[in-house]
Formats: structure tokens, C-alpha cells, sequence
């Protein structure tokens, strides 16, 4: 398969730091379902896959992890 020309481009509005996550406190669901820990960094919510901790973390504002929550909460991202 040829190699991908297309060069990433930094996001336009993306005003989330690069944070550093080395000491962060990760927390996993306390259902035990599926692989999601979340940590609080800095005044942001990270978010990673636990199977793969190695790979990138989501950053989340507060505003836009309560939205994700509540989003959750309403059944949002349930499979039909």
C-alpha cells in the first residue's frame, strides 16, 4: 500500500493544551464495563483506552464532558 500524502494541518479553534499525562490518575468505570478510564488534569477531563494506554487520550473543556455525560446519561450513543 503507498504511503499517505496528506500532511496533518494543526486544528482551526483547537485551544486545548498538550497535556502532560505522565502522572495523571487514571479512573475506570465502577460497573467494570468496557475499557474507558478517565483522568483530571489541569482543569480538563482526559480520556483513554485502558487495553492501550499507550495510544492518544481525548481532552474534554467541562462544558463539553458535561454534554458528553449527559448525552450518555439520555441514551445518546446507544446502539439501536
Amino acid at each position: 500500500m503507498a504511503e499517505s500524502t496528506i500532511q496533518q494541518q494543526p486544528l482551526t479553534g483547537w485551544d486545548k493544551p498538550d497535556l502532560d499525562l505522565t502522572n495523571a490518575e487514571w479512573h475506570s468505570s465502577s460497573k467494570g464495563r468496557g475499557d474507558v478510564q478517565i483522568a483530571f488534569v489541569e482543569g480538563f477531563i482526559a480520556m483513554r483506552n485502558s487495553g492501550r494506554p499507550e495510544s492518544p487520550s481525548l481532552i474534554f473543556t467541562p462544558a463539553e464532558w458535561g454534554a458528553f455525560v449527559s448525552g450518555a446519561r439520555e441514551g445518546e450513543f446507544d446502539l439501536t
